[in-house]
């Protein structure tokens, strides 16, 4: 349904996407992490047809975007990163205004309402929508036509746990419909518990792919984490980590005895470390509870943790 091969994107010189293949087939859904701004926008745009490959190609249901434009908007489901939703309608006007557009009953919408848990919010304008409930709406939006394909950028963007868990059904119930779904975000757990695979990516190119839970760690076994050390693999303690990073899709641990980086994301160090006192303080720090000193808190979502020897 999704095939990317040897797709290239050069603007002055500089090789922004760099993807030798990509498949994402119906009933599957595959996330691409790790792409900085100016790398995810050209895969997006790339993605839908803004933009034509500098080599390669992309096929969407056996559409090229950049040609097919007018059947892509028919097969395709696209969320970007903004809403793009109308302020001044309601969420239910929202979704029946898209439902004239596609030449769908009314009634579509009702269902749609229901799917995303908005019904109650049927008379609400969207100006008035927390960011949480106004992505719900447009992820009902990116899906009311029921496109073979979806494209999701950063979809658990200003998502609760509970909002995350609902995403992931309504995900989950696509692909079991069918559907072919690619997302586009920033690794962490969500991602992780929604994905069958996760491709990451380091300035534009392909570093590794793995699909979560393929190597679960044995419960109450010793285990150390592997990391590269002076061209060899070393193995670290998890009691020796004082907290984890992840920058551009590279993955570092940050011990007593300094920076060590390793193989591994964010989220597979989270799977493994989830039984050892680790947990993810931010998207990008995972952080050892055992080293923590102090926590001195600003808001009820801001504060700042004091470790043993460092201050993430």
């Amino acid at each position: 349904m999704i095939e990317v091969t040897q797709l290239q994107k050069v603007v002055d010189q500089n090789t922004l996407i760099d993807i030798p293949t990509l498949t994402v087939a119906a009933g599957e859904i595959t996330a691409v992490a790790g792409l900085s701004t100016i790398h995810k926008e050209t895969f997006v745009q790339l993605l839908t047809g803004q933009t034509a490959p500098t080599a390669g190609q992309i096929r969407l249901a056996g559409l090229t975007p950049h040609i097919d434009r007018t059947l892509f908007a028919e097969k395709v489901g696209f969320l970007p990163t903004e809403d793009g939703l109308y302020d001044r309608l309601t969420t239910r006007q929202n979704l029946e205004f898209f439902c004239r557009l596609y030449g769908l009953p009314l009634t579509r919408a009702t269902e749609l309402l229901v799917l995303v848990g908005l019904q109650d919010q049927a008379r609400t304008r969207v100006q008035e929508l927390s960011p949480e409930l106004a992505r719900r709406l447009a992820l009902g939006r990116t899906i009311l036509h029921r496109p073979q394909l979806l494209i999701l950028v950063e979809p658990f963007k200003n998502s609760s746990p509970s909002s995350a868990e609902l995403i992931t059904k309504i995900l989950h119930q696509q692909a079991a419909a069918g559907a072919a779904i690619l997302l586009i975000a920033d690794e962490s757990a969500v991602l992780t518990a929604v994905a069958h695979t996760i491709i990451i990516m380091n300035q534009g190119r392909v570093s590794h792919s793995y699909r979560p839970g393929d190597q679960p760690t044995p419960p109450n076994l010793p285990f150390k984490i592997p990391a590269r050390l002076e061209g060899k693999v070393a193995l670290v303690n998890p009691a020796d980590i004082l907290y984890a990073t992840s920058d551009d899709g590279r993955t570092h641990l940050h011990t007593t005895n300094g920076l060590i980086p390793t193989h591994l994301s964010l989220s597979e160090l989270e799977g493994r470390l989830a039984r050892s006192g680790f947990f993810r303080a931010h998207r990008s720090y995972l952080v050892n509870l055992q080293h923590i000193k102090e926590v001195i808190s600003y808001t009820r979502d801001s504060y700042t943790l004091i470790l043993d020897g460092s201050q993430p």
